[in-house]
């Protein structure tokens, strides 16, 4: 009866995730018309228009922008249920150092004082994992770029055969009774005037760690900073 369940539920998900790519990828097409016109509008006949008008077309713009952005992070989500989870040796200090240098270059005018502890290694798929450590030192350039000097630091931890990275941060932090938000699809606890975002970035690396039979867990104060903590189960001598 359990592996009956089991099996209708992987099922289920298997149908849920083929829908939401299906949809998703369905709306990029008129998706992409109203983007389009919207700027050849403003564009091209801007100046034949008033300011209401000029201003609904902004913001239509804007909208379908920001439409695109979910599309995209939802396809990216519905990817991460798909295929099997490869298990091999990564180099998580060269990955992360990697992930830095690619944030730093799109953000050349950022002082951020950035650590990691050397020689990590992780067993896991590395395609998934640079999606999470990707998603969780993005999160960390973003909530301390209001610092005049940024920290994030690296490190791991060890206990009961289970490796646990700490992701830290000195940015805005955030208030810990809604945490349980952080983890639910498009519930963000900062306005989009404050921090861009879809409100997908932490499911998708939570349902990341989960495949691996790892969990993930948070700690923040308003005005601190915050810790994210992604423990995965398996070690090195595991694949030997």
């Amino acid at each position: 009866m359990v592996a009956e369940r089991t099996r209708d539920l992987a099922a289920a998900v298997k149908e849920l995730e083929s829908f939401t790519y299906s949809v998703a990828h369905d709306l990029r097409a008129p998706l992409r018309a109203i983007n389009s016109f919207s700027r050849a509008l403003m564009e091209d006949h801007a100046a034949e228009l008033s300011e209401a008008p000029r201003d609904y077309l902004q913001r239509i713009h804007r909208a379908s922008e920001r439409m695109s952005l979910l599309i995209d992070d939802l396809l990216k989500l519905s990817r991460v249920g798909r295929g099997e989870v490869e298990r091999r040796p990564i180099d998580l200090t060269a990955l992360l150092g990697e992930i830095h240098e690619r944030l730093a270059e799109r953000n050349p005018d950022r002082d951020v004082s950035f650590t990691m502890q050397p020689g990590m290694v992780v067993q896991g798929d590395a395609r998934l994992l640079t999606i999470a450590f990707e998603n969780v030192l993005d999160n960390a350039w973003k909530f301390t770029r209001r610092q005049p000097q940024a920290r994030i630091s690296c490190t791991e931890t060890m206990q009961d055969g289970r490796r646990t990275v700490h992701v830290a941060d000195n940015g805005t932090g955030f208030d810990m009774r809604y945490r349980h938000k952080l983890f639910a699809p498009f519930q963000r606890l900062h306005r989009d005037d404050e921090f861009e975002g879809t409100g997908i970035g932490l499911v998708t690396v939570a349902r990341i760690i989960a495949r691996h039979g790892g969990e993930v867990a948070i700690e923040a104060a308003e005005g601190v900073g915050t810790t994210v903590s992604l423990t995965l189960p398996w070690e090195l001598r595991d694949a030997e």
